[in-house]
């Protein structure tokens, strides 16, 4: 039996979880599992920007944005959020991410995706600011922190909660986060 040469190539390679290098928020390299994830081959992800990954390109210019001054102080990122397949089928993905140079965040970074849709599938049709708010609460935010980190007034976060009670069919708030995770009452 030959000996398995363990590198940082084979590591990444075979990750179980999604995976890629990015600078300046284009994939640079990515892994066959990221590819499998999101529906495509590896090769055609590289060169791509990492924009190909979410429901809308607002959605990804607002979560560039709203990474930026997190990243800048802690030098990492996670979170769970709404993201599309090649298929354009959207999915519940955690997403975790380090920046390689503190002070430019989006210059290069180190990003890991591990779908949940087993665990959390998608069930209503939610706008991109919907999915934005929805991915906050699940995160335990309360509306006055949800507006100041989005740009809103708490009232109009409110607004955006109460249809996603009326979507979900939940009583209350409570009850509107454990249906966005999946978890049933």
């Amino acid at each position: 039996m030959s000996a398995l040469t363990i590198n940082y190539e084979t590591i990444f390679q075979n990750a179980p979880v999604g995976m890629c290098v990015s600078q300046h928020r284009v994939i640079h390299a990515c892994n066959a599992a990221l590819g499998t994830m999101f529906g495509y081959r590896p090769q055609d992800l590289v060169g791509q920007s990492l924009s190909v990954l979410y429901p809308s390109v607002d959605e990804f210019e607002r979560t560039g944005a709203r990474i930026v001054p997190i990243m800048s102080a802690k030098g990492h990122y996670s979170d769970e959020r709404i993201m599309k397949r090649m298929n354009q089928d959207l999915f519940w993905c955690h997403v975790s991410g380090r920046s390689l140079i503190h002070d430019d965040p989006h210059a290069a970074g180190i990003w890991t995706f591990e779908d949940l849709s087993a665990k959390r599938p998608v069930t209503a049709e939610l706008t991109p600011r919907e999915r934005e708010i929805a991915a906050l609460l699940v995160e335990g935010k309360t509306s006055k922190l949800i507006a100041r980190q989005v740009g809103l007034s708490p009232r109009t976060v409110e607004m955006h909660r109460a249809k996603l009670m009326r979507k979900f069919s939940a009583a209350t708030s409570s009850e509107l986060v454990h249906r966005l995770v999946g978890v049933a009452n």
